[in-house]
């Protein structure tokens, strides 16, 4: 599910009522053991979809996996782009032959990966349980999309014109963007990326920054766009396989209007406004399963022409944007997202995931991406640097680790952003906070190039140099871990501070 919680224009744009319907079927969890199910090795959704449907979509997760060791001691930044994706791809090729055959043979459907060894099929239950069997197969997990409305919604019931100028966001001026704009850098030289509902490239907040967008001649969406949205009936307004960056539900381009939007009117709203960006639809209205979050991750590793050929690794994004989470409990597959992640941060792409909104109990971040070690974690404050109910707390729990989660907090409350129909209009939720954390690293890389993807000593630098002054109602003790010490389970090292890291 997208992580948003309130919505004012963009209710009247999408048309969608007093809450939006937000759904995905992310992977989730990446060290827990999948549920149990009368066949070894397959899911319990897995197998409980095949038993009631005769046959299910699942994910495939081959035993052999790349071994991404070596790209990290790699410091030129092409050669480890290119290692990481030709080690890639070539322990798919070499290993996945012969499932590939006995699919063929079969006459099933599939659909072939490479960023993790993995492939998804749609299978009957006999061959479920042949596939299951088979030594190459270390584990069989539901690709299912689900259907998520986030409760409790706080309207904003003040909608803004098209072209009305504003002041610098109170959100991008709460991480110091400003500060760091009077020093030079402004996300220059850093692109990110955004994995959500799309986004309408042509926004005025955020064409220019479009890295497929050129002044002086024609607009390219070779290596800057995809959709991993496919299928003959689609009933969204993008349809399927758009060619040409389109969002089917407004999220994606709010949270991509954070990070970089400015329209040059006064409409300052992102906070990295001369980063470069590129996209990918992972939902549609909302709604993701494994395949499409797999093929988006594919696509940002090695970035491919609109035929999806020719990928090229030196057009990688510098940070993806990740405003969505899907928990255990909805049927998300266990491990593949894990893997996904490792190998795109091996890469030197530094992967960063909105907390979620499943606040304020403990242990409610809960859902993949967010939980994973080397995921980087974002929780939401208000305007006034007071920690959002809403926002999810740690330790995560869900796979055992007890790990300490989120790593920061950034504003998340009523934020203002870009939205489709080139409006603008305010939303609320760890979606939100997100894309200040990943602007926050492009001004950072832009200022200091020697820490570009450096992900270790980068995480540590924000983390070192956060505030930690975030406001609560009363103290919690999240994990045995009291809010009053820092790093904590509440909010972890503190609100983002872009000036700070610069400085450090």
């Amino acid at each position: 599910m997208p992580f948003v919680r309130s919505i004012g224009e963009s209710v009247r744009l999408l048309g969608v009522g007093a809450l939006i319907a937000l759904s995905a079927g992310l992977l989730s969890s990446g060290s827990a053991v999948a549920a149990p199910s009368a066949i070894p090795k397959v899911e319990a959704r897995a197998w409980s979809d095949a038993q009631t449907h005769g046959r299910a979509q699942v994910v495939i997760v081959l035993e052999d996996q790349a071994d991404l060791r070596q790209a990290e001691l790699l410091t030129d930044s092409s050669a480890r782009g290119w290692l990481v994706f030709q080690t890639l791809r070539d322990t798919a090729d070499r290993s996945q032959g012969p499932l590939v055959e006995f699919l063929t043979q079969r006459g099933l459907s599939f659909q072939r990966f490479w960023a993790a060894n993995v492939i998804v099929a749609d299978l009957d239950r006999e061959s479920m349980r042949a596939v299951a069997a088979r030594p190459d197969v270390r584990h069989i997990e539901a690709n299912v999309s689900q259907r998520w409305i986030e409760p409790d919604a706080i309207a904003d019931e003040k909608p803004t014109p098209t072209h009305f100028t504003a002041a610098v966001e109170w959100g991008v001026q709460a991480v110091n963007a400003p500060q760091v704009w009077a020093m030079g850098s402004y996300g220059q030289g850093i692109v990110i990326a955004n994995a959500d509902t799309g986004m309408q490239w042509d926004h005025p907040a955020i064409k220019s920054q479009y890295r497929g967008y050129s002044v002086a001649g024609p607009v390219s969406h070779d290596y800057n766009w995809h959709d991993s949205i496919h299928g003959a009936a689609m009933t969204n307004p993008c349809g399927s396989s758009s060619v040409v960056p389109c969002d089917d539900q407004g999220h994606g381009t709010h949270t991509t209007g954070t990070v970089v939007g400015d329209d040059g009117l006064g409409n300052q709203i992102g906070v990295a406004p001369a980063a470069r960006w590129i996209g990918c639809r992972n939902m549609e209205r909302g709604a993701g399963t494994p395949a499409r979050y797999i093929e988006c991750f594919q696509f940002f590793i090695a970035p491919t022409d609109q035929s999806g050929g020719k990928p090229d690794p030196d057009r990688r994004p510098h940070v993806v944007n990740n405003s969505w989470g899907c928990p255990t409990s909805e049927g998300c597959a266990v491990n593949t997202l894990k893997l996904i992640v490792d190998n795109t941060q091996a890469a030197g792409i530094f992967v960063e995931a909105s907390a979620g909104n499943s606040g304020p109990a403990c242990s409610t971040v809960n859902d993949g991406p967010a939980i994973y070690a080397s995921t980087f974690s974002v929780g939401a404050t208000d305007a006034n640097g007071k920690l959002a109910g809403f926002s999810s707390r740690g330790p995560v729990t869900v796979d055992g680790s007890g790990r300490m989660k989120p790593e920061l907090v950034a504003p998340g409350v009523r934020v203002r952003s870009c939205l489709p129909g080139n409006r603008y209009g305010s939303l609320s939720g760890t979606s939100m906070a997100g894309p200040h954390v990943v602007g926050v690293i492009a001004l950072l890389w832009s200022a200091r190039p020697e820490l570009s993807r450096r992900i270790a000593e980068t995480k540590a630098l924000l983390v070192a140099s956060a505030v930690p002054t975030v406001t609560l109602g009363f103290t919690e003790l999240c994990g045995g871990v009291s809010s009053d010490f820092f790093p904590n389970n509440s909010f972890g090292a503190g609100r983002v501070d872009a000036l700070a890291a610069v400085t450090w």
